[in-house]
Formats: C-alpha cells, sequence, structure tokens
C-alpha cells in the first residue's frame, strides 16, 4: 500500500529569502560595531549570527531542492535536503561555540575596555531583527526541521543579542569589562545547546531512526486490532523528511476474497494515517507466516560466512 502527502508552504521561501539579505547586512554592521567598540560579545554574536545566515541560506536552497518531484534516480524525491542541512547548520554551531569559548578565555586573563553605547545599540537592534525573522517561519518551523533549525538559530541569536544589552547595561554602571567574555563564554553554551537537539534529530533521520513521537509497539498493536489481521511483522517506520513519515511490514491475514483483503488494506491505512501520521505505507499480506525460524523476516545483514533467506509470502496491498 503506497499513499503520498506533500504540503507546500508558499510564504516560506520568501520569508527565508528575505531573512537571508537582512541577516548578512546585520552581520557586517555587527562585525564592524564589535571592532569600534572592542566587544568580544558583540564579535561573538556576530559569529553566530554569520552561521545563522549560512544557515538560512542552506535552508533556502534545501527547501527549494527538497521540493522536487522525485525521479528515476532519487524515487522519494530530495525531502532529506533540508535534513542534511539542518545537521551541518548545527555542526557549524559546535565548532563557532568552541571558538568562542577559546576567546572567552583569553579575554578573561586580559580584560579589554569596551564601548557600551555602542554595544547596547546594535545588540538591540538585534533583538528587533532575529524577533522579526521569527515571526515570519514560526509557521513553517511547527512541521518542517530544516526550517526549525534556521527559527532556533534565530531564537539563539535573539536571546543572546538580549543578554548582551543586559551585559552592556552592566558594564556602563559597574565599569567591570570581564563581563563582555562572561557573555560570550554564555552565547557558546546557548549555541551548543541549540544545536544539540537538531544534530540529535537529523542524524535520527539520517539513520532512518523511529520517527519522534512515534513508538513501535504502538503502531503494531493499533494494526493488529484491524479486523481480519492475525499478525504484524517486519515492522519499519522511518523519515522521509522532517515531517513525511514512511513504513513497511508485512501483516497477516487470513485467507479471504479480494475484496476483504482490499477492506483490510484500507483499515490499515486508515489507523496508520489517522493516529500516526504516516503517509507513506508498503504493507505486504501473508497467508501463512514466514518461515523463518531464528530473525523472522529481518533484513539480512550480510557478514562473509553469511547466508541468504529467500522467503514466499503472500500477495502485496498497495494503494497510490
Amino acid at each position: 500500500m503506497h499513499s503520498h502527502a506533500h504540503s507546500h508552504h508558499g510564504g516560506t521561501g520568501g520569508a527565508l529569502r528575505w531573512s537571508i539579505v537582512a541577516t548578512w547586512i546585520f552581520v557586517a554592521v555587527e562585525v564592524a560595531a564589535g571592532l569600534r567598540a572592542h566587544s568580544l560579545a558583540l564579535l561573538s554574536d556576530a559569529g553566530h549570527n554569520f552561521t545563522d545566515a549560512l544557515a538560512l541560506l542552506l535552508a533556502w536552497i534545501a527547501f527549494l531542492l527538497q521540493s522536487r518531484p522525485a525521479d528515476d534516480v532519487k524515487t522519494y524525491g530530495y525531502q532529506r535536503a533540508g535534513v542534511l542541512a539542518a545537521f551541518v547548520n548545527a555542526l557549524t554551531l559546535v565548532a563557532l561555540a568552541a571558538w568562542i569559548f577559546y576567546e572567552s578565555a583569553l579575554r578573561l586573563e586580559r580584560p579589554e575596555h569596551v564601548s557600551e553605547g555602542l554595544m547596547i545599540g546594535v545588540a538591540a537592534l538585534g533583538v528587533l531583527l532575529n524577533g522579526g525573522i521569527m515571526w515570519a517561519l514560526r509557521v513553517a518551523s511547527r512541521s518542517d526541521l530544516n526550517v526549525r533549525s534556521a527559527f532556533i538559530h534565530m531564537l539563539g541569536d535573539a536571546l543572546g543579542s538580549g543578554a548582551i544589552v543586559a551585559g552592556g547595561l552592566v558594564m556602563y554602571y559597574t565599569g567591570w569589562q570581564r563581563v563582555d567574555p562572561v557573555l560570550s563564554i554564555l552565547i557558546g553554551l546557548l549555541i551548543v545547546w541549540t544545536a544539540w537537539d537538531i544534530i540529535r534529530e537529523s542524524l535520527n533521520i539520517l539513520l532512518e531512526g523511529l520517527p519522534r513521537g512515534i513508538r513501535l509497539g504502538d503502531v503494531a498493536d493499533q494494526m493488529r486490532l484491524v479486523e481480519g489481521v492475525l499478525d504484524v511483522h517486519d515492522l519499519h517506520i522511518w523519515s522521509l523528511g522532517s515531517s513525511t513519515h514512511a513504513l513497511s511490514c508485512h501483516v497477516l491475514i487470513a485467507d479471504v476474497p479480494p475484496s476483504s483483503s482490499d477492506c483490510i488494506l484500507r483499515a490499515l491505512n486508515g489507523v496508520l494515517a489517522d493516529r500516526f501520521h504516516i503517509a507513506h505505507t508498503t504493507v505486504q499480506f501473508e497467508h501463512i507466516g514466514c518461515p523463518i525460524s531464528e530473525n523472522g523476516c529481518a533484513i539480512p545483514v550480510h557478514h562473509d560466512h553469511g547466508h541468504e533467506h529467500i522467503h514466499e509470502h503472500g500477495h502485496e496491498g498497495r494503494q497510490h
């Protein structure tokens, strides 16, 4: 049984485009201001914004790629382009955090005078810019890992800019210059925190792990409740992209006429779509159990001394 669901966020591409332009302009402003104000926190935030600009660029490219239809070579389409972009973005964040920690340690040993007024003004502008980009991406970020990666980048920047504003005020009233590298360390920790969730989920998708929020046992139990289903095995669930899940399995049913098997197929399709949001499924019906005693119908793992299993199955139900 095969069924497909494609969604297109009409405004997402446009929002990503103007966000890219605005972020690159702000990176240039923040670098210039950071050098002029001698603020490591501003330069760290500029580095963070630079990776965000790159993240938005990759997100936009991936958004275009993943909307392309499947072809004879990429038979599932290009949906994982966005996931791959999210993974690369998160890795760049971790590398940036390492640089920030190193520079902050040096600055803690030798504090430098910072121009607090310029630091506060530029950081306040960053809060407004990143808040606006987050607002534009808020809807698409709920269902697309790639866009959510960019959204979390913006959230981290908005929080970091807010902390810089607060730190600038502290330095203005107390004269304690070590606030600047301390803020940089906090920004680095924030970067690592925002990157970790994206790394974990994108790796899970790339390695075809079970989608977040789905339990394999729950899916099998619900399928077994469908009238006419005797057993479910060789069950595999994975994600094609950040919001499109796929399933394949073998379903043992009684020896029934084709009309009855079609009813079972439609019922299974309804359960998987309604309860688990699994839109692309392949169900193979069997009238006898798989004749493999040790591993069932598990995907074979090839060894030098390995052997190959061949099973005879019943018919395969498909729905487009």
